[in-house]
């Protein structure tokens, strides 16, 4: 196989930085034009930089230390949600009871499925702890992570995969049930599926969009406060 000579971490930065940006591009646009589950660019990116990486015999540690400029982007890129937040901020202060009622039972709901399903494969140590943030995004669920002894890259794993699927059946369900509301819709999709499932429902409509992209950022935070909580009460189980 092709090898090439990226010893230098420069070169080897700029190398990856520019495939990483280039490989989503070009899956947007495939997933623009052509807008089918299999295409999402969370999907067909990811397995595209696995081909790469492994056809180029490069290790995740030289990729990440390239690219991580990339993975800090993430907060500044949460946080832009609160540009259509605070557009319907109206919308909000009707509804606040109810987006809060579905936030907490979304992140319990998803804490205690992920810890079940990690009982069920008999997954435990940090496997099972980098398993639990699953429903968060990724900025959220990395931070969780770190503190309740899990591993943070395998929990971005997770949250990709979680937000993938999330997103396929948030679209499934829209389309076979009867939910009209758009505040339903949208925190369907940001519960569900964090940043996957509010582009899905940016997708649909604004207004869902901004709901979505607030019920994601409440989830996060919420679960980040809850964290020392958390790891306390697991060192006691």
């Amino acid at each position: 196989m092709l090898r090439l000579p990226l010893n230098d971490a420069v070169v080897g930065a700029l190398f990856w930085s520019t495939v990483t940006i280039a490989l989503y591009v070009v899956a947007k646009r495939l997933y623009q034009r052509w807008p089918r589950w299999w295409l999402m660019p969370l999907a067909v990116a990811p397995v595209a930089l696995i081909a790469a990486a492994l056809a180029l015999h490069t290790s995740y540690h030289d990729y990440i230390r390239g690219t991580h400029w990339i993975v800090s982007l993430l907060g500044p890129a949460t946080v832009a949600f609160a540009v259509p937040i605070y557009e319907q901020r109206a919308l909000i202060r009707r509804q606040w009871w109810v987006l809060a009622a579905g936030m907490l039972a979304g992140s319990i709901t998803s804490m205690i499925t992920a810890w079940a399903l990690a009982t069920t494969l008999g997954l435990n140590g940090a496997l099972r702890l980098s398993l639990l943030p699953r429903s968060m995004s990724t900025p959220f669920a990395m931070a969780v992570s770190d503190e309740i002894g899990g591993v943070p890259e395998l929990t971005a794993v997770f949250v990709i995969a979680t937000g993938v699927l999330g997103a396929i059946m948030g679209e499934i369900m829209l389309a076979r049930f009867p939910i009209r509301s758009a505040l339903a819709k949208g925190a369907l999709l940001g519960v569900g599926a964090h940043g996957a499932g509010t582009a899905k429902a940016h997708e649909i409509g604004r207004e869902e969009g901004s709901v979505a992209g607030l019920v994601m950022v409440l989830v996060g935070l919420f679960n980040v406060l809850l964290a020392p909580l958390l790891a306390m009460g697991l060192r006691l189980v």
